[in-house]
């Protein structure tokens, strides 16, 4: 009886868990950056099209910057192309 509890307490743990998190993430974003002659495009998630394409700048500027200096300044670049869709 006890195991049979611990395995369904468990269960909606983790029914929860993957519930909330995909409640969170709505919309995915390609984002394409070009950084000192570079060109990088990541996809990224997040609860809104503004948060999916900081995080795809993000990741684009992760490969494409060297150093802190250089990651700040490709954070600050304007995308060369987003293309944004809702997730099913």
């Amino acid at each position: 009886m006890r195991v049979l509890m611990g395995v369904l307490l468990g269960a909606a743990f983790l029914g929860a868990l993957l519930y909330f998190t995909l409640e969170e993430t709505r919309v995915e974003c390609e984002v394409c950056v070009r950084f000192e002659g570079k060109l990088d495009c990541r996809i990224a998630s997040g609860a809104d099209e503004r948060a999916a394409i900081r995080g795809g700048i993000a990741n684009a500027c992760g490969l494409l910057a060297r150093g802190v200096t250089e990651a700040i300044a490709c954070d600050r670049t304007e995308p060369e192309s987003v293309r944004c869709g809702f997730e099913p």
